[in-house]
C-alpha cells in the first residue's frame, strides 16, 4: 500500500502564499499528474511532499503515518528531477547503487536490485559506462533506475522529460507508462505539458495560482471541465471560446445569442442563468465542421498542416479566434470566407463567473 493524504496544506514565503490550502488523496498504484501553468505551485507542492520544503501549515500522511515534519531521507519516497543529477565520475552501475551502498545494504542485494532495475529500463549493456557516454534519454533512465532500486512507496517526478527533444519525450512517455504498469507503483508527476498529463495520468490535478481547480481522469477533465480555466488549459489545440448573452432559459434548454451573430438553443439547464447575462460558449476543434449551411460565418486566418490532420485557424465576425480540425488534405486560402457548423451536443457553456453550466441529461429511450 502507498496512500498519501494531504490536508489543508499551505506554503508561504515571507508574505506571499504559494500553496493555498490543498486537500488531496492519492491512492495506491495511481499515476497522479500535477499540471498547470508556470508559477501555479505544482513543483512547490511536489517538494513539500518530498520534504525539500518546510510546510507552513497543514499535514501530509503516508499510509497512516504523519510525515509532515519527517526528514526527506526517512519518508520512503524517491524523486526524479528535471536535471539528471548523476555523478559524472561514477559508472551507471555506481550511480544507481550509491544510495544503497551508503545505507550499508549487502553487496549481493545491491547487485540484485541494480540488475533488476537495469532489466526493466533496458540499461544492462550500459552499466559500465559513465554519464558523458550516454544520450539524454539514457541519462534520464539512469536517474529513474536510481529511484527504482530504493523500492520507495511513492515515486516523485519533477518535469523529468523537459530537457529531452521531441522524439525522446514521446519515447520516454511510453517507457514511463510501461514502467508504471510493470512496477504497480504509486507515482506523482509534475508537468506543464498537457499532452504528458493526458497520456500518462490515471488522475489529473489541475492547479492554478496555488489552488486545485479540478481533479479527475484525463477524459473526465477533457469532456467535463469544471470552469473556463480547465477548459482552456487542457486540449491541443485549445478549446475555442465565444462570447454570448442569455436570451431565454428553461429546465431543459438555454437559448443564447453569440456576439458573432447567430442564436443557438443548447441542452443546458438554465434555471441559474439570468436572461441578459453574459456567458461563454466553448467548443473544441474536433466539434466544428466547415459547412456552407453552417450557423457561424468565419474568415480563414492561417492553416497548419500536420499530415493526417490540418488545423485551420479562423476568426469570427466579432474577432474571436477559433480552431477547426479538418482532414490533412483540406486546403483553405488565407482570408477566405467560410461557415462553420457547431456540434451542439459537444458544446460547453460557462456562466458569468466562468463556472460550467450543467448539461441536461438525456433520457433513455
Amino acid at each position: 500500500m502507498a496512500t498519501l493524504k494531504i490536508r489543508n496544506l499551505r506554503k508561504g514565503f515571507d508574505t506571499i502564499e504559494i500553496i493555498k490550502g490543498i486537500d488531496l488523496d492519492i491512492h495506491d498504484r495511481e499515476f497522479v499528474v500535477f499540471v498547470g501553468p508556470s508559477g501555479c505551485g505544482k513543483s512547490t507542492l511536489l517538494r513539500l511532499i518530498a520534504g525539500l520544503e518546510d510546510v507552513t501549515s497543514g499535514t501530509l500522511e503516508l499510509d497512516g503515518r504523519d510525515i509532515t515534519e519527517i526528514s526527506p531521507a526517512k519518508r520512503d519516497l524517491a524523486m526524479v528531477f528535471q536535471t539528471y543529477a548523476l555523478y559524472p565520475h561514477m559508472t551507471v552501475r555506481k550511480n544507481m547503487s550509491f544510495a544503497l551502498d551508503l545505507a550499508g545494504i549487502a553487496k549481493r542485494e545491491v547487485d540484485r536490485k541494480v540488475e533488476e532495475a537495469a532489466r526493466i529500463l533496458e540499461l544492462g549493456h550500459l552499466l559500465d559506462r559513465k554519464p558523458r557516454q550516454l544520450s539524454g534519454g539514457q541519462r534520464q533512465r539512469v536517474a529513474i533506475g536510481r529511484a527504482i532500486v530504493r523500492h520507495p512507496k511513492i515515486f516523485l517526478f519533477d518535469e523529468p522529460l523537459s530537457n529531452l527533444d521531441a522524439a525522446l519525450r514521446v519515447q520516454m512517455r511510453l517507457e514511463l507508462a510501461r514502467l508504471h504498469q510493470e512496477l504497480k507503483a504509486t507515482m506523482i508527476y509534475v508537468t506543464h505539458d498537457q499532452v504528458e498529463a493526458m497520456t500518462l495520468a490515471t488522475k489529473v490535478v489541475v492547479l492554478n495560482a496555488g489552488r486545485i481547480e479540478q481533479i479527475g481522469s484525463p477524459l473526465e477533465l477533457y469532456h467535463q471541465p469544471a470552469n473556463l480555466f480547465v477548459a482552456g488549459f487542457l486540449g491541443t489545440p485549445k478549446m475555442g471560446f465565444l462570447k454570448a448573452r442569455v436570451v431565454q432559459t428553461s429546465s431543459t434548454a438555454t437559448d443564447i445569442e453569440l456576439a458573432a451573430g447567430p442564436r443557438l438553443r443548447l441542452p443546458f439547464e438554465g434555471s441559474q442563468l439570468a436572461v441578459g447575462s453574459e456567458v461563454t460558449l466553448g467548443i473544441r476543434p474536433e466539434h466544428l465542421v466547415i459547412d456552407p449551411n453552417g450557423q457561424l460565418p468565419v474568415t480563414t486566418d492561417v492553416t497548419e498542416r500536420l499530415g493526417s490532420d490540418t488545423y485551420c485557424h479562423m476568426v469570427t465576425a466579432s474577432d474571436e479566434p477559433l480552431t477547426v480540425r479538418v482532414p490533412g488534405d483540406f486546403a483553405a486560402a488565407y482570408g477566405e470566407s467560410l461557415k462553420l457548423a457547431l456540434d451542439i451536443s459537444h458544446c460547453h457553456l460557462f456562466d458569468t463567473r466562468g463556472y460550467a453550466v450543467s448539461r441536461v441529461l438525456q433520457q433513455a429511450a
